[in-house]
This record gives structure tokens, C-alpha cells and sequence, in this order.
């Protein structure tokens, strides 16, 4: 398939794909705006960069997750003083940018947007409203006419923190010729690992640079860990968070805290699906269940008899952490690639985690290593788990130290993945 090709099936496809992303934003809530201007590459004249805001650094982190593995690497840019386009392509990564960089935003450092769908003609009226003086494109997001048109503007592309599967390597293959061109017109490559490394050369892109993993770099709040520690010890029980649940897995879980929540001296679970839209869901099945929950949004305190608090809020996941004594990181009890367990690490919690991690292989593996982590095979074994880990404090702290220990030693991806980048941070607008 050559471009051509592509952007033929694209527009042809496009209603479906309208009709999905009316359906998830209907799900989901928030604002997806899919037939906005800006969808289409028409800049608001408002945001348009002017005399005093020129050649933005653009980041593309095109949902909630990559949003917040970008937080290392904007705020460096932010701290440099530099002007910063910051992408979307779904409501939740949008507002999650919102909220992280509300600061920036009022004083008109940082500008949110939504990337435009991958026509030829939204991506060149892209690349000629906000002239970015280079574009980092967060993990794995590769679009070929995106791709073209910035090397026709002059600007010089970079994938960040980039991880590429054995899946997206298929995936990739099946494309053809199209995805080896845009991968092939990348100009600068910084992977996670060696292994992404590898696999992104069979796909055609440029020899990439190991440079880690941004994750490893991220600050939390201190706010929320002081507020989730002095919630826990206000609490006086123990906590087990099983978080970032996704569809399949509300289920099994519940199931498995409901033969632990009768027992003297239980914890209190903190139930917290990755999604929004499915926070009805899990209180509907933690309902059916009978199992006596509250819900954090509506601020009621869990009380002695309370088994689980469903976690329904967004931003919050370092407070979850840290008023935590373990933490289940899930997304890999179904065969879904797995979540986040870095951060969790960063707050010194011991992680226990599925089988299927593959969109986190190589940090899995290697916190598993460290004795950061612990892996379950299913629902049950991974509370069962926990639950022993509960019971034998001097383990627990250990694991406990492990996994802060294990999160301090990879740090340093966004220092090298500044130094990388440096000539074109110092530039001006190329081409």
C-alpha cells in the first residue's frame, strides 16, 4: 500500500470512524469535538502562534496515558521556558493535559489542540497555522500523511519514549510500504528499550537511540501522596488498590475480594477502573455483588464495614498509591497489553501484576527481577497475594523498598532525551 492508497481507504473509512468516536465520547462523556475545526487542521485565529509566541515545541500524546508519560519531558520544556503545542485525540488525555498544565496554560506558555485527522490537506493546514519548530511524537503514534506534511514544512520529527511491540511490528508489515515511508521519514528515533529499538529498525525507521523510558521521570504530586498517607492513617486499616481496570476484569476482581471482605481484620479495597465510562459499570457489579462500597466522587468516608471504595475520579492515581499497603496494577488480567506500574513503584507500594504484560514486557520483567513486583496469573491469585504480603509486614517492606528502589535506578530518560533533542529545542522554526 502506498500513500495514495492510504489516503483513500482513510476518507473512505472515515464515517466508521466518526460513528466509533461518537459512540466512545457518548460512553466516555467530556468533549471530543470530532467535527471541530481544529479536526481538520484549521487553527482558531485566537490560538494561532503570534510575535511573542513562535515556534512552539509540538508534543502529541494522544490520550490519557500518554499524557501523563509526557509529564517528565513538558514540564522540562516548560521549566526551559519554552513555548509548547500540546496534542490530543481524546477527551481524557485532553483534559488531563488541562489539568496538569492549568498554570502554563493562564500564562499562555502552553496551548492544547486537537491533531488533525491524517488527510493531506487538515495536516498541511496544521503544519502552516502553528509552524512548530519540531514535533515528539509520544511512544507509538505514527501517521503517515502527518508525517509527510511536516517534512515538507521543514519540520524534523522525533518518536519519544518510543515502544514497539512484536503486534505493532505486524501491524506495521501488513501496511506495506506506507508505514515503512513514514517510519523511514522520522529523523529521530529514542526508544524505550532495545527491544523496541529492534523491532522499530525491521519496520523501517532510522537507527533509533536507547534513551529509557520517561516514566521513570515522573514527580508525584506531593500534595496527593501527603493527602493519600494521611488518609490512610486517618483510616486505620489496611488498603490494597487494585487499579486501572479495564473491561472484563471488574468482575474477577469483585468476585475475589468478596471471599475476603467477611474475614476479621480485612482491608478496604480500592477498586479504580482506568476508564471514566466504566465507573457506573463496576458500581453496578459491585451492587450485584452486595458488597458494601462508597464512591470517592461523593466524598462519604468509608466506614468499618465498608469493603471497597471505587475510585471514580480522574487525577487522582498518586493518591490511590500512596494510601495504599499494595497495589494490583490491571489491564493485565485480560489480554490487553497491561497498564502503568511505575508509578505505583514511585510511591514505594509493591506492585503485583497479570500475565499479560506486554505493552510494559521489559519493565514488567525487570521489576519482577528486582523484587519490585510480583506476577499472579488470574484475579483471585493476584488478591490471594496481597493479602500475604499483607500478612507478613518485613516482606512487604521489603518489597515495599524494592520497588522505589527499582523505580530511582532507571531514572534519567528526559535529561537524555533532552540532550538528543537540543539542537532543535535552541532553534528557531526549520524550513
Amino acid at each position: 500500500m502506498n500513500r495514495g492508497v492510504y489516503s483513500l481507504a482513510l476518507r473512505a473509512l472515515s464515517p466508521l470512524v466518526w460513528l466509533w468516536m461518537g459512540h466512545r465520547a457518548r460512553r466516555a462523556g467530556g468533549q471530543w469535538e470530532i467535527f471541530s475545526a481544529e479536526r481538520f487542521g484549521h487553527a482558531a485565529a485566537a490560538a494561532i502562534p503570534s510575535a511573542s509566541w513562535t515556534a512552539p515545541v509540538w508534543v502529541h500524546a494522544v490520550s490519557l496515558g500518554e499524557t501523563r508519560a509526557a509529564q517528565p519531558l513538558l514540564q522540562a520544556l516548560l521549566d526551559r521556558g519554552l513555548p509548547v503545542l500540546l496534542t490530543h485525540m481524546t477527551a481524557t488525555g485532553r483534559a488531563e493535559g488541562a489539568r496538569q498544565y492549568a498554570d502554563a496554560i493562564a500564562r499562555g506558555q502552553l496551548r492544547q489542540a486537537w491533531l488533525p485527522y491524517d488527510f493531506p490537506g487538515a495536516t498541511r493546514r496544521f503544519m502552516a497555522s502553528w509552524r512548530p519548530r519540531c514535533g515528539l511524537l509520544i511512544e507509538r503514534e505514527i501517521w503517515p500523511n502527518l508525517l509527510a506534511a511536516a517534512r515538507k514544512a521543514g519540520v524534523p520529527m522525533a518518536l519519544v519514549s518510543a515502544r514497539f511491540s512484536a503486534s505493532s511490528l505486524r501491524q506495521a508489515g501488513r501496511m506495506g510500504g506506507v508505514m515503512r515511508e513514514a517510519l523511514g521519514g522520522l529523523d529521530s528515533v529514542l526508544a524505550q528499550t532495545a527491544e523496541d529499538a529492534d523491532r522499530l529498525v525491521q519496520a523501517g525507521a532510522p537507527q533509533p537511540v536507547v534513551t529509557g523510558n520517561l516514566k521513570f521521570d515522573l514527580v508525584l504530586p506531593a500534595a496527593q501522596v501527603a493527602a493519600g498517607q494521611a488518609w490512610r492513617a486517618q483510616l486505620g486499616r489496611r488498603v490494597v488498590a487494585v487499579a486501572s481496570t479495564r473491561e472484563g476484569e471488574d468482575g474477577g476482581f469483585i468476585e475475589a475480594i468478596k471471599r475476603h471482605a467477611a474475614q476479621p481484620g480485612a482491608p478496604l479495597f480500592l477498586l479504580i477502573p482506568r476508564h471514566p465510562q466504566r465507573f457506573d459499570e463496576a458500581a453496578r457489579l459491585l451492587s450485584e455483588a452486595g458488597l458494601p462500597y462508597v464512591r470517592r466522587s461523593e466524598g462519604e468516608a468509608p466506614g468499618p464495614e465498608t469493603a471497597v471504595l471505587l475510585g471514580d475520579t480522574l487525577g487522582e492515581m498518586a493518591f490511590y498509591y500512596a494510601a495504599s499497603d499494595a497495589a494490583i496494577v490491571a489491564g493485565s488480567f485480560a489480554p490487553l497489553g497491561g497498564q502503568n506500574l511505575i508509578e505505583a513503584c514511585a510511591a514505594g507500594v509493591p506492585v503485583i501484576v497479570g500475565p499479560h504484560t506486554f505493552n510494559f514486557k521489559q519493565a514488567a520483567e525487570d521489576a519482577i527481577a528486582a523484587g519490585a513486583a510480583l506476577r499472579a496469573a488470574d484475579a483471585a491469585e493476584a488478591v490471594n497475594a496481597a493479602m500475604t504480603l499483607l500478612a507478613d509486614e518485613p516482606r512487604r517492606h521489603r518489597a515495599a523498598e524494592a520497588a522505589l528502589a527499582w523505580f530511582r535506578m532507571h531514572s534519567g530518560a528526559t535529561e537524555r532525551t533532552l540532550d538528543a533533542l537540543a539542537p532543535w529545542l535552541e532553534a528557531g522554526r526549520a524550513g
